[in-house]
């Protein structure tokens, strides 16, 4: 079983950073394939970006491409997304998941192929 908790998300206003964070736990938490989604009540969960078990592959979608970034500590068993020109259409509540076969080398895409969901946090957007 792995328990994924969210926080840093908040108000900001338009061209403003946040960093997210997602705190792990459990045996195989380290080993896990992980990624960020998000998602308001009248839209489907979207993909925002991926990173394998390592951090040696990344995935983004291509709306935040180049806008932000996912990182994680292993260590301290940690995944980060740092979010940077934000715009309003970035409102949402954003989560973090984990899943795939162990060690995998690529990111996961599709909300089905993760295992474990975090509550989500917050993130909104000011024009």
């Amino acid at each position: 079983q792995v328990r994924l908790v969210e926080s840093g998300g908040g108000l900001v206003q338009a061209g403003g950073s946040l960093r997210l964070s997602c705190a792990a736990s459990g045996r195989t938490s380290t080993r896990n394939v992980m990624g960020w989604f998000r998602q308001t009540p009248d839209k489907e969960r979207e993909f925002v970006a991926g990173i394998t078990w390592n951090g040696g592959n990344t995935a983004y979608a291509e709306s935040v491409e180049g806008r932000f970034g996912i990182s994680r500590d292993n260590a301290k068993s940690t995944v980060y997304l740092q979010m940077n020109g934000l715009q309003p259409e970035d409102t949402d509540v954003y989560s973090c998941a984990a899943g795939g076969q162990f060690y995998s080398l690529q990111p996961l895409r599709a909300p089905g192929e993760y295992d474990y969901w975090g509550q989500g946090t917050q993130v909104t957007v000011s024009s």
